[in-house]
């Protein structure tokens, strides 16, 4: 009989990290959240618990996975109740959970099209395929990206990212033309839109054949330091890129879901509509669950040749993101969202005029950035100081990470299920941290 005994798990950290170096690819080392990572072994809502057993707010929610809490009882029970049937069936066969997932997405779509749902693995496969559907839609080849937008490190997603550190040295994949990007805080033209909207007509007129494949666009750069694009610049950007026969290609791996409080997705809150969306992280609450969202007549562009993805639509993970959806609309995590962004902007508005090393405080709803900077008419980047508050924090039982070009950017974004009371012991510890720098 087959022995179903716990698998052994030594959880002694030393003894994780010198597995993780002997046995683990090295590049994992190039991008972790400190210099030691913490070792976890449970979670609950809002909530980690390290292997010691101590208790952490999760500010960072799984690099924007967790969306609706760890260890959530509907997502749980829909996962379990896939499991005991079957765990994987791959694309060349039929499963409902795939058709379910897309059908309760589209729902959440602009009306009047007639979207379809490609489910991959990940983000940067995700970005991958809109790049590809792009390029055959429209037969050009140039891709337009901005500076500091985070795409994915894989080849093509990696191609499509501005941040340099994101590049291995070597060729990138061809046909990406970075542009400028806003930034109402550490912009080249200032805080509003309309100049930057200049720089990439210039852009397309000088650095591109002026046809255009698409261009990629996160409604909120994330990683790249939480900068939400001003007001008419996703807009006016569609506009001049449908001009040039390309298609507009929103990123809402980080954005989407109710994260930003005021909508279900990103682009919302602009007054536009894409013609491609990529989604990944929050969708799936932890399980591996990406997807592509175009029009049908974009989609068929790819149909006339074989594509394949063998973990594509694993109903499991569609299973997941269903429950995902189900927790957003039963739990009101938007309304949470927004009154959690509403508290976090009074708080630190508050220590921000007791701490000079606070810059700029910058989000919505639950995807905040609060930048450091060593005085506050230089602006320079407090790097350092950005660091051992990060450590501080974890020394207090919260967790935060670090963003922007130059890691300067306390990068906050909890579970969507964190509550205000949440939102004051950050706050508190973020105060605390603040004073002893």
């Amino acid at each position: 009989m087959m022995n179903q005994d716990p698998l052994p798990l030594d959880w002694q950290p030393a003894r994780i990290a010198e597995r993780r170096r002997a046995f683990l690819s090295p590049a994992l080392a190039t991008f972790t959240a400190y210099r030691s990572p913490p070792v976890w072994r449970r979670g609950s809502g809002a909530y980690l618990w390290d292997a010691a057993g101590k208790r952490h707010l999760d500010g960072m929610a799984q690099n924007v996975c967790i969306s609706v809490g760890y260890r959530h009882p509907g997502v749980d029970a829909a996962v379990r109740a896939q499991l005991d049937e079957i765990q994987h069936v791959t694309t060349v066969y039929a499963h409902p959970q795939p058709g379910h997932f897309a059908e309760e997405l589209v729902a959440r779509l602009p009306a009047g099209h007639d979207w379809v749902v490609h489910f991959v693995n990940s983000g940067a496969e995700a970005i991958d395929l809109a790049v590809l559907v792009a390029r055959l839609h429209t037969g050009h080849f140039e891709v337009l990206t901005l500076r500091d937008a985070y795409h994915g490190m894989h080849f093509t997603a990696m191609a499509a990212t501005g941040i340099g550190q994101a590049h291995q040295p070597l060729p990138p994949a061809p046909g990406f033309v970075n542009v400028i990007a806003p930034h109402p805080y550490r912009g080249l033209f200032g805080p509003e839109g309309a100049p930057y909207l200049d720089e990439l007509s210039r852009a397309i007129g000088s650095g591109t054949s002026g046809a255009l494949a698409a261009m990629i666009v996160e409604p909120t750069q994330g990683y790249g330091g939480i900068v939400e694009m001003p007001e008419g610049y996703l807009a006016g950007a569609a506009a001049r890129v449908r001009e040039a026969g390309g298609l507009f290609v929103v990123d809402e791996v980080q954005t989407g879901f109710c994260r930003t409080g005021s909508h279900f997705w990103g682009f919302e809150a602009h007054g536009v509509v894409p013609d491609v969306i990529v989604m990944s992280k929050g969708i799936g609450n932890g399980f591996p669950i990406a997807a592509m969202v175009t029009r049908r007549e974009i989609a068929e562009s790819m149909a006339s040749r074989m594509f394949f993805n063998t973990y594509g639509s694993n109903p499991v993970s569609c299973a997941a993101g269903r429950a995902v959806l189900r927790a957003l609309d039963e739990e009101g995590l938007q309304a949470n969202a927004h009154a959690c962004g509403a508290a976090f902007s009074a708080a630190f508005a508050a220590l921000q005029e007791r701490h000079s090393r606070i810059g700029d405080v910058r989000g919505r709803g639950m995807l905040r950035g609060v930048e450091l900077v060593t005085d506050r008419r230089s602006r320079a980047p407090a790097v350092r100081e950005a660091e051992r508050m990060q450590e501080l924090l974890r020394q207090a039982g919260v967790i935060v990470g670090l963003c922007g070009a130059d890691h300067n950017v306390l990068k906050i974004n909890p579970p969507l299920c964190v509550s205000v009371a949440d939102i004051a012991t950050l706050a508190a510890a973020c105060d605390e941290a603040l004073a002893r720098l």
